[in-house]
């Protein structure tokens, strides 16, 4: 089937006048996660992994991905047909530059590449003699006979009880950021960030409680919503327009003439080729920088803070409970997908529970080695005696978001087992329990969770944290923690994850999750010259002690483990019944008399 299709789209590349073709895993608002009717990438050539780029000529065909899903990747696509490629290591304008002739075109759809990504491919195919050209209608829609229609779920308000803050004073605070910066309106097509702006969830995207559309704020604090009128019910028109501040549009409607000869902001992370294109041919100055909704987004106020808190203290019922069922009561020849199914039982007995955050990685043995391994369709993996199991999982509350993962053990471990989970969880404290003055960014801090594994000569081929919405993406940015990073300082207000982690291909997977919120340390060292900020816990759940190795800890880290343990056991026990506390109590039970280091807690 997949031979047939790339045969198919080499024929209509021809007959568009292209020789290869690049297919990003995106839609036209760049998300992570995307609709069925936006999922070309895995239509053409089976990856079903949530990154990755395909590079198509007459010739050859490319996969690139990173090292999340290079393992995934090679058991996806067909052998003969596909080159996987690390994304890290190779650019695709070199792949196809390699493999044509100078004066080939290369095919793109602008809706689904941003702008600054478009002139950046330009300039380097250019140094080659390629040239860029823009494909209308997509070639792969053409042969996608039975492609799903696009999500049309409709908006649903979200009160300001969990939001915090009314909509009209986040429209207010834009409109300042804009003015301060000269700009006279900005676009908005990220929609999580339209669902914060306008304090609306939806449903076009599963797990993601989003609605696609479209909105442009101008300098003086008005909003034009564009969205399919048949999302919209009479109540939520109503509540959306009373103030006057909010119109509603339908997409059509989006037109850029009436702007011609004034200063746009376009998301440089989100805005797509196409959109800003059509902006430019108005007339209009298109500013690529940051959407001053992202930052205003990632730093929680004091509600969706406390949301926060309170859906990760019901969540973590739900994984202890769990983790309980997977030591003492999981069935003989239970599979992967019988713990997916369990977990999301024990989290769907929590108040607002709404569903998962994402996919639940479900993995076991050697499968735990591919650090975003997803379940076969057939064949998921048996839980066997000396199996390390890693589930990394996460729910969507109606107050908060989760992420967490916990590796646990079928069985007796190895010793190697316990050396590298010892040595991930080293690195997870030694993150957790930094305090950094502001002005810090997250690469800047990555290195500190890889410390002890690369004095032992390992590491690990993914970010060491990523930002966390409320009730929204569980991959938010504009923060991160990682080799790269992004240059965003890390500020109050801002969740992240702290999750290093080991792979041994072959043979298994460690990964140590917690979320934590960045605040101000309340009472810095005397001498401090500079402010200080450090992470306040979100996640309680106990680490998996027949995998720690306590001799290979130093005495204050394994006075923290306990008392973060204690910690643990205030937080878990009014929700849990007598058997998961007697569970609860051994796997907390003091690894030394001491415990003089206090866990930074609520």
């Amino acid at each position: 089937m997949l031979e047939e299709r790339l045969s198919r789209l080499r024929a209509v590349l021809s007959e568009q006048g292209v020789d290869a073709m690049i297919v990003p895993r995106s839609d036209e608002h760049q998300n992570e996660y995307v609709a069925p009717a936006d999922e070309r990438l895995r239509f053409a050539s089976g990856f079903s992994g949530t990154a990755g780029t395909a590079a198509i000529t007459q010739k050859a065909a490319a996969l690139f991905t990173d090292g999340r899903y290079t393992l995934q990747a090679q058991q996806q696509v067909p052998k003969g047909l596909w080159q996987v490629r690390h994304s890290v290591h190779e650019r695709v304008s070199d792949w196809l530059a390699s493999g044509l002739a100078p004066g080939a075109r290369v095919g793109f759809d602008p809706r689904l590449h941003r702008a600054t990504d478009v002139k950046r491919l330009r300039d380097e195919l250019a140094k080659s003699g390629l040239a860029l050209a823009e494909l209308a209608p997509n070639p792969i829609d053409r042969i996608w006979s039975d492609r799903p229609s696009p999500p049309m779920n409709p908006i649903t308000l979200y009160p300001e009880e969990f939001a915090g803050e009314a909509a009209t004073s986040k429209y207010a605070r834009v409109a300042e950021a804009l003015a301060g910066e000269g700009l006279d309106g900005l676009v908005i097509s990220a929609p999580d960030n339209l669902a914060w702006l306008l304090n609306i969830r939806g449903a076009d995207l599963d797990m993601l409680p989003v609605v696609f559309g479209h909105a442009i704020v101008t300098s003086d604090g008005r909003v034009a919503f564009y969205i399919a009128p048949d999302k919209v019910g009479p109540e939520e028109a109503l509540a959306l327009t009373k103030s006057g501040s909010v119109r509603l549009e339908p997409p059509e409607a989006l037109d850029f003439a009436a702007w011609a000869g004034k200063t746009i902001r376009f998301d440089a992370a989100t805005a797509s080729a196409h959109q800003a294109g059509l902006a430019e041919a108005a007339g209009v100055t298109v500013d690529l920088g940051a959407d001053p909704v992202e930052k205003m987004k990632a730093c929680k106020n004091a509600v969706e803070i406390a949301g926060m808190r309170a859906a990760h203290r019901r969540d973590a019922v739900a994984v202890t409970q769990f983790l309980r069922w997977f030591a003492e009561a999981r069935p003989e020849g239970a599979t992967e997908q019988d713990c997916v199914e369990a977990l999301e039982g024990f989290r769907k007995g929590q108040n607002l529970y709404q569903g998962p955050s994402f996919r639940t990685i479900s993995a076991t043995g050697q499968n735990a080695a591919q650090a975003h391994y997803q379940i076969p369709v057939e064949g998921a993996g048996v839980i066997r005696d000396g199996d390390i199991y890693l589930t990394d999982s996460g729910g969507q509350y109606l107050d908060g978001t989760t992420d967490i993962t916990r590796v646990t053990v079928a069985g007796a471990p190895t010793e190697e087992m316990k050396l590298r989970y010892t040595q991930v969880l080293r690195g997870h404290l030694a993150l957790l329990r930094q305090r950094f003055p502001q002005g810090i960014d997250g690469a800047q801090l990555d290195s500190i969770a890889r410390q002890p594994l690369w004095q032992e000569g390992v590491d690990f081929d993914h970010g060491t944290g990523h930002g966390i919405g409320h009730y929204l993406s569980v991959h938010e940015g504009p923060q991160s923690i990682s080799k790269r990073g992004r240059g965003v300082p890390l500020c109050e207000g801002m969740v992240v994850s702290i999750e290093p982690g080991y792979y041994k291909e072959g043979a298994f997977g460690i990964r140590i999750e917690n979320l934590a919120v960045v605040r101000a340390v309340a009472e810095p060292p005397a001498l401090a010259e500079r402010p200080l900020l450090e992470f306040e816990i979100l996640t309680y759940v106990p680490y998996e002690r027949a995998l720690i190795a306590p001799d290979l800890l130093r005495e204050d880290e394994v006075a923290w483990i306990d008392a973060y343990h204690r910690r643990v056991c205030d937080v878990l026990t009014p929700g849990l019944a007598a058997a998961d506390l007697d569970y609860l109590g051994r796997m907390t039970a003091p690894m030394s008399g001491q415990g003089a280091i206090r866990v930074r807690e609520t």
